[in-house]
């Protein structure tokens, strides 16, 4: 193990970290369920679901399944000028989830608002306005790490500021309230009517601002910013790649709004947190104003990712899920309860299967992280919260033990 580690410094760039390593991260060995096997025999319940993406846990026999018997067909193959079955049976079926009748299956969330911007920027230069070729955002977001991904993050809280003055400059409103408010409506209001001219599109995470602060809001300004776009010729773009799949307690968080975006942007618990693979969707008008998206990843469309896909929405479709993540509510709101009175805790907050502590200082991430392992539980804070978005098959007994560790991390990190 110990070999292992320091090839591990020596050589893995870890993400977010510098190189070589400082922090000695835990070797995984094994995971099945809700657990993860570490090297020397320590067993850790994920409280974070492997960044959100593995909501059936690991080792579910049905996902399993599905990539051996397509590991047996093919695992993959070119999707320029070639197509399958899992692919078209997966765009077909996202394209009934969500009223959006065409679908670019992309590499990897980020990668899939990377496409979604260039689809709204490119509809624009083929429909003969170039000139709409700016963003526009509200602070307090997170939409990824390629390129114009990056320029719609929060531009002060956010891991980005470093490429300040070259990214391309977006328009960014304040953040949301949590309430619904007029003054804030007529905030966005004024700022899209300003740049119309100049606006290709809006992008928001819908509901819930995830690894920029994961902050809830009204989804009632889901319904504003639709109609403030129609009313100015703005495509409007929904980043669900942390919330979509029923995390938020809807199957998509728009769906608190009833409110179809022009392009919406799906990765993560796509495929169970089994392989990558993210996918943007769009209206008629958008594909039927770009001749040819000039856009082609090598691996897009990807059989194995397709197939795991695919088996993922029949396991998450084929049960309650509605009725399991409001169990997870159930159990983070009595469990996350007693934070609300620790010193330094500034908010305690809860939205389907995810609670959060917020703490009115920086965590201490190898202290908070010691103090959860030591819980039996994996963790990940970042910046002043101390989160978990567990898979939907965790037990009430597990879900007991990752509420004490975060209310542990948040006294002692």
């Amino acid at each position: 193990m110990s070999e292992l580690l320091e090839l591990d410094r020596e050589h893995v760039w870890h993400p977010y970290s510098p190189m070589p390593g400082t922090s000695r991260p835990l070797l995984v060995e094994s995971a099945r369920g809700v657990r993860l096997q570490l090297a020397g025999g320590t067993e850790l319940v994920d409280g974070m679901s492997s960044w959100w993406a593995a909501i059936h846990g690991y080792r579910h026999p049905v996902l399993d399944r599905a990539v051996r018997e397509q590991v047996d067909r093919m695992s993959h193959v070119m999707f320029g000028g070639l197509t399958h079955e899992p692919a078209i049976r997966l765009a077909t079926r996202l394209a009934g989830l969500t009223s959006l009748p065409h679908v670019f299956l992309a590499d990897s969330g980020s990668v899939s608002v990377e496409v979604a911007i260039k689809m709204c920027l490119q509809y624009w230069r083929c429909t003969g306005q170039p000139a709409k070729r700016r963003l526009l955002t509200w602070r307090g977001g997170y939409h990824g790490d390629t390129w114009h991904p990056m320029s719609v993050c929060d531009p002060e809280g956010g891991m980005h500021h470093l490429w300040r003055g070259v990214l391309p400059e977006q328009i960014h409103a304040d953040a949301p309230p949590t309430e619904h408010r007029g003054s804030y409506v007529d905030h966005l209001a004024g700022l899209i009517a300003e740049h119309a001219a100049e606006l290709a599109a809006v992008i928001v995470e819908p509901v819930v601002q995830g690894a920029g602060g994961m902050r809830f809001h009204s989804p009632r300004y889901l319904r504003d910013l639709r109609e403030l776009c129609d009313e100015h010729d703005v495509l409007l773009i929904f980043d669900e790649i942390a919330t979509g799949f029923g995390r938020t307690g809807e199957l998509f968080a728009a769906d608190h709004a009833g409110v179809r975006p022009d392009v919406l942007c799906l990765g993560k618990a796509l495929t169970g947190g089994y392989l990558t693979m993210a996918a943007t969707l769009c209206t008629g008008r958008i594909a039927a104003g770009i001749p040819a998206l000039a856009h082609g990843p090598t691996f897009m469309g990807n059989p194995l990712a397709a197939a795991v896909a695919n088996a993922s929405l029949d396991v998450l479709l084929d049960q309650d899920w509605r009725g399991e993540v409001k169990r997870i509510e159930a159990a983070l709101r009595t469990g996350l309860e007693p934070a609300r009175g620790l010193p330094g805790v500034v908010d305690v907050r809860v939205l389907g299967a995810i609670g959060v502590v917020q703490l009115g200082r920086q965590v201490d991430l190898a202290r908070a992280t010691e103090v959860a392992v030591r819980h039996g539980v994996w963790l990940r804070p970042f910046r002043d919260l101390i989160y978990t978005m567990p898979p939907y098959i965790t037990g009430d007994d597990d879900l007991a033990r990752i509420t004490a560790a975060v209310i542990a991390a948040a006294q002692e990190g």
